[in-house]
């Protein structure tokens, strides 16, 4: 049976002065966490232009790589702007 995980993602923009900085800021973690085979959507803040909530969906055919890809969206969203996570919850799908 397949593993599903949902990594739900809160992310902080100190230097977005608007909403337009946020989507230049955010299209980019975007952009860099998509090479990581998984979807992800803003789902919440979306009007609020220091703050957002992702959600990242991977599947594999077991939940250790699926852990090991999620654990790797993280720090890949550290990597280049450390201090960007505030919180994150992983939950099983199946």
């Amino acid at each position: 049976m397949p593993a599903v995980g949902l990594l739900t993602v809160d992310l902080h923009f100190p230097g977005a002065r608007s909403l337009k900085d946020k989507r230049r800021i955010l299209a980019s973690v975007k952009d860099r966490v998509r090479k990581l085979n998984v979807s992800l959507a803003e789902i919440d803040h979306l009007d609020t232009h220091q703050r957002a909530r992702l959600g990242v969906v991977a599947v594999a055919a077991h939940r250790d790589h699926v852990d090991r890809v999620l654990e790797g969206v993280v720090v890949e969203m550290e990597r280049r702007d450390p201090g960007l996570v505030l919180a994150t919850d992983l939950q099983w799908l199946s």
